[in-house]
């Protein structure tokens, strides 16, 4: 029986014309979305209108824009409600309070992270920040922190120092564990690779006291003895291995010794304490003691 071609063109027309499941999802939250999309285009025309009048007054309309901006932000609920901080171990926590200036329900876009990380890098425990918008409500900052390398003493003053010789900290200086102890002008700067030689062995570097930077030209090694080891300049690498053979030889830096002199390549110099000098016994002297 053949069907009426009206009844299949009524059919085919219904078919065509229903809409997909995405097209019914968006056309019931179209109330919900259609606030957001006007407002979220208003954040940009007026970003670019804020880039557009700024060539011409930079301090007025440009900031007042901005503000505008910030305000419809708080209208469509976009403000700051948490920040996330990684990161960190030693820079004080009130710094990056200060660095980023944020207030529980400032809005979201009239906060630059930009601005926030250069203010975070110039705390100086910090050497790089990243700061980054989380929408909806989210502020992420992660930052590397520089190592504490040594305790350096220069002039009577303490400071700890990472390893390029940038101070970090000035205060409460025992909180950092056992470091290294530099000693003068220029040591802060030249240590690295005498540290690094000093910890690969542990039976001298146990044994110092002191690293002694002398006219920012050459290293000497003060022990917890007393003793001072002299090395050659520019070749401190190679005479603290030698030194630690010395000891492992011949128990060199146990051994009461004023000075150890390692500058020159061929031969050693070792300077032994002062004997005490010998009380001489007079005959007053002598008379004096027989009467006790």
């Amino acid at each position: 029986m053949a069907r009426d071609p009206r009844a299949l063109r009524r059919t085919t027309q219904r078919t065509t014309e229903r809409p997909s499941g995405f097209l019914l999802w968006l056309r019931r939250r179209r109330p919900l979305l259609r606030p957001l999309g006007w407002g979220l285009a208003g954040l940009t025309v007026l970003g670019g209108l804020a880039i557009g009048v700024s060539a011409f007054d930079p301090a007025s309309q440009a900031a007042r824009l901005l503000d505008d901006q910030g305000t419809l932000a708080t209208r469509l609920g976009l403000t700051i409600e948490r920040v996330e901080l990684h990161g960190r171990h030693n820079t004080p926590i009130d710094l990056v309070r200060g660095a980023l200036g944020i207030v529980p329900g400032d809005p979201m876009f009239a906060f630059s992270p930009q601005a926030a990380r250069e203010r975070l890098e110039t705390i100086s425990w910090i050497a790089h920040a990243r700061v980054e918008r989380h929408l909806p409500d989210s502020i992420v900052v992660r930052i590397e922190e520089r190592e504490p390398f040594a305790l350096w003493q220069n002039a009577g003053q303490f400071s700890i120092i990472d390893r390029r010789g940038r101070v970090v900290a000035t205060e409460r200086l025992d909180q950092f564990g056992p470091l290294p102890l530099l000693v003068g002008s220029g040591a802060d700067t030249t240590a690295g690779a005498l540290v690094d030689a000093l910890r690969a062995v542990p039976e001298v570097m146990t044994r110092v006291q002191a690293l002694i930077r002398v006219a920012d030209r050459r290293w000497n090694l003060r022990l917890h003895t007393g003793t001072d080891v002299l090395l050659p300049e520019g070749e401190e690498p190679a005479a603290v291995a030698r030194l630690a053979a010395l000891q492992r030889s011949h128990g060199l830096l146990d051994r009461p010794l004023a000075a150890v002199d390692l500058r020159l390549a061929d031969r050693m110099v070792l300077r032994p304490l002062a004997a005490p000098s010998p009380i001489h016994a007079t005959p007053a002297l002598l008379r004096g003691s027989s009467r006790r």
